[in-house]
């Protein structure tokens, strides 16, 4: 195993983890500047209030996308990790 081939399976390997926590990394950026403007609206400075919904959006988002990362992720182990490993 050459070094080129190493570098090409790390970078795809970090292209995978991007693309698999996008969707995530998202919703909590959304729902913390909600979260934040709604803060800044009301004066009310709960720490609850911007844990809350955060997680909660999280966890819905992360429910609904897990189909989308599983098939990310099997279909890079399936391309690149299997045939290396089968090939030596």
């Amino acid at each position: 195993m050459d070094e080129n081939l190493v570098f090409d399976l790390v970078r795809q390997s970090l292209w995978i983890a991007v693309r698999m926590a996008a969707p995530l990394l998202a919703v909590a950026l959304i729902a913390g500047v909600a979260v934040g403007l709604f803060q800044a609206l009301t004066s009310v400075q709960e720490m609850t209030l911007t844990f809350v919904p955060k997680i909660g959006l999280m966890l819905a988002v992360f429910w609904a996308s897990m189909s989308f990362m599983t098939s990310i992720l099997a279909s890079f182990l399936q391309d690149s990790l299997v045939p290396l490993i089968a090939g030596g």
